[in-house]
């Protein structure tokens, strides 16, 4: 929410689909397992809005963009300018990468950087991104970003979501612990007791 309010004001900032892409990627990521589930979208919808911007915008442009990926492989989203130009399904992604191209003004941010990764990814045969970030390294050249910190951006995106992964396993196996003594304490209660005489 910080980074989406200081990019808010920002005047080198405009808005594009990746960034889109990358908003609703990082909340979807961070809040899975989020109890209850039913106050999820709402909780996205306050986050837009404190931000002045539109949830359900974010939501479109993000998959309107996925769909815009489907037909495009690892090695086109590389060589985007020339590979993209005349695919077909992928207008709206080669305009935003070429927009952003040709804007030597354009605002790098972290949530930016999550929605290329996101692209790499639904992009790829297996759904990951190579550990050495390849393509994105490729992509962020052709797009004039600063390569260093998208890779930083990049490694902390991963790490974090491996460590949340890790606390989501942890969790659950507490839970589990902790049913599994709370059955045991009830079927003990519900167990006749033994009389003195047996």
């Amino acid at each position: 929410m910080v980074e989406m309010h200081l990019l808010s004001v920002n005047v080198n900032f405009n808005y594009d689909p990746i960034f889109a892409l990358g908003v609703v990627t990082a909340y979807e990521r961070f809040m899975a397992g989020y109890q209850p589930e039913q106050d999820k979208e709402s909780i996205f919808q306050a986050l837009c809005r404190s931000v002045g911007r539109d949830p359900q915008q974010f939501r479109h442009d993000a998959e309107q963009l996925r769909a815009n990926c489907s037909p495009v492989t690892v090695e086109q989203l590389a060589n985007w300018s020339s590979a993209l130009a005349s695919q077909e399904g992928a207008q709206l992604l080669y305009e935003t990468l070429k927009a952003i191209a040709f804007n030597q003004l354009f605002k790098y941010s972290r949530l930016f950087g999550i929605g290329l990764y996101s692209l790499v990814e639904a992009a790829s045969e297996t759904g990951e991104v190579s550990p050495d970030f390849s393509t994105l390294k490729e992509m962020g050249e052709a797009l004039h970003l600063p390569i260093e910190k998208l890779s930083k951006d990049l490694e902390l995106y991963r790490s974090n979501l491996e460590k949340l992964a890790q606390a989501r396993e942890v969790l659950d196996d507490v839970m589990e612990a902790d049913r599994k003594k709370r059955q045991q304490r009830s079927l003990e209660k519900t167990q006749p007791m033994d009389t003195a005489g047996s």
